[in-house]
C-alpha cells in the first residue's frame, strides 16, 4: 500500500514497492510522569520508517522527549531514539526511588496512581501554597539536571537533522520563548519544566524563566514557518473536556491546571483554522496554512488520572504510560494511516469552538 509519492530511491532495485519517506512534524505537550504517555506514542512512530520526523515542538516534558529522541537519533537512528527514550524515563524511575512522594500501602493494594494520600506529598502540597520553592529548596536541586546530562548530547543537538523547538516562559514579560537546536541546554529543558510552586525559576542569558505550559504547550508556530513538513502530530496528554464539576479542592485545581495548561494551545489551533480559512492556497506562506494537516494521539486514559500522578515515578507507572501511549498510537494508525499526508484528522473547528 503507497502512502506517500513515490521518490527515486523507492524505485531503485531492492527498494520496489516501499513508501517514500512522508515527513511530519510532532508537537508534544508537557505534563510531568505522564509524559511517560509520550515515550509510548514515539516509541511505535519510530517503528514507522515511512514516516520521517523533520521538526519536534516540545514543552515541559515533551520537550525533555524531543530532546532525548533528536540527540538518540543522531548516532543510532530510530533504534538509537528508542533506545535513548528508554535510558531516559529508566535514569527517572530509578531518581524516583529516593524521593519522598511515594504511593500510599493503601494505593498500592487497590492498584491506584495517585498520591492523593501520600502524607508527604499532601504536606507538600499544602506547604506550597503558602511557602516559596526558594525556601523549601533554597540550593535550587534538581535530579533532572544529572539525568539530562548523561542521556543527551547537547554539543550533537546542533548536528541533528531534527528541528527542536523548545518552549518556555519568560517570567519578567510572561511571553514565550522558544529555543532552538543551537540553543539548547539542560537549562533550556528545565525552564520549560519548571512549576513555579516548586521550583526556582531557571537563568538562561540573565532572564527566568517558568514552565513553557504557560505560553505554548506546545507552541505550533515555529512547525507553521519553520518545517518544510505538512503534516503535524499532536500528542496530547492534557484532556481537553472532562464530564461533571469539580467540586472537591484537589479536583478543581487539577481541572484548572489541565484548563491554563490547553488554552494557549487552543487559541494557537483556532489561529490557524481560522488562518487557514482565509489563505491563498495558490501562493507564499498562505499556501502553508491552507496546506496544513492536523492529527492527533491521545487517550480516555489520561482523562482518568489526577493531578498528583505526574509527580508518580514509578518504573511500574512509566511502563503503563508508555504501553497505553504505543496503543493510542496504533489505535491512530489503524484508523487514519491513510490519511498521513492527504488530509486532516483532527478537526480543528470543532475542538476549538466556542475559543
Amino acid at each position: 500500500m503507497t502512502h506517500a509519492p513515490r521518490s527515486a530511491e523507492a524505485d531503485q532495485p531492492g527498494n520496489a514497492g516501499k513508501p517514500a519517506p512522508l515527513t511530519i512534524d510532532l508537537a508534544l505537550q508537557g505534563g510531568g510522569a505522564h509524559g511517560a504517555f509520550t515515550w509510548g506514542v514515539l516509541d511505535r512512530i519510530l517503528e514507522e520508517d515511512w514516516l520521517e520526523i523533520n521538526a519536534i515542538s516540545g514543552t515541559s516534558a515533551g520537550a525533555m522527549n524531543a530532546a532525548v529522541l533528536a540527540s538518540g537519533y543522531i548516532t543510532g537512528g530510530r533504534q538509537g531514539a528508542r533506545d535513548a527514550l528508554h535510558l531516559f524515563w529508566q535514569k527517572v524511575s530509578e531518581a524516583a526511588r529516593f524521593s519522598p512522594f511515594q504511593r500510599s500501602p493503601l494505593d498500592i493494594l487497590l492498584g491506584r496512581w495517585t498520591l492523593d494520600n501520600s502524607p508527604l506529598f499532601v504536606a507538600m502540597d499544602m506547604m506550597s501554597r503558602v511557602v516559596s520553592p526558594y525556601s523549601l529548596n533554597p540550593a535550587g536541586n534538581n535530579p533532572l539536571t544529572d539525568i539530562l546530562s548523561d542521556v543527551i548530547d547537547f554539543d550533537g543537538l546542533a548536528k541533528s537533522p531534527i528541528k527542536l523547538f523548545i518552549t518556555a516562559t519568560n517570567v519578567r514579560t510572561g511571553r514565550g520563548r522558544v529555543f532552538r537546536n543551537t540553543e539548547i541546554t539542560p537549562e533550556v529543558l528545565l525552564a520549560s519544566a519548571c512549576l513555579p510552586t516548586l521550583f526556582q525559576a531557571v537563568e538562561i542569558d540573565g532572564e527566568s524563566y517558568w514552565d513553557g505550559g504557560y505560553s505554548g504547550n506546545p507552541t505550533m508556530t515555529p512547525l507553521i514557518k519553520e518545517s518544510d513538513a505538512l503534516d503535524t502530530i499532536l500528542v496530547q496528554i492534557n484532556p481537553v473536556e472532562r464530564p461533571g464539576t469539580p467540586r472537591t479542592a484537589r479536583d478543581i485545581l487539577n481541572r484548572l491546571n489541565e484548563v491554563s495548561f490547553n488554552a494557549v494551545l487552543l487559541k494557537e489551533l483556532r489561529m490557524m483554522a481560522l488562518l487557514r480559512q482565509k489563505a491563498n492556497p495558490e501562493s507564499g506562506e498562505g499556501a502553508r496554512w491552507a496546506g496544513m494537516r492536523i492529527h492527533r494521539i491521545t487517550s480516555d486514559a489520561m482523562a482518568e488520572l489526577g493531578y498528583s500522578s505526574k509527580l508518580n515515578a514509578e518504573w511500574e507507572f512509566l511502563t503503563m504510560l508508555h504501553d497505553e501511549g504505543r496503543r493510542a498510537a496504533e489505535a491512530f494508525y489503524r484508523q487514519h494511516r491513510d490519511a498521513i499526508g492527504k488530509v486532516s484528522t483532527l478537526d480543528l473547528d470543532e475542538l476549538t469552538e466556542g475559543v
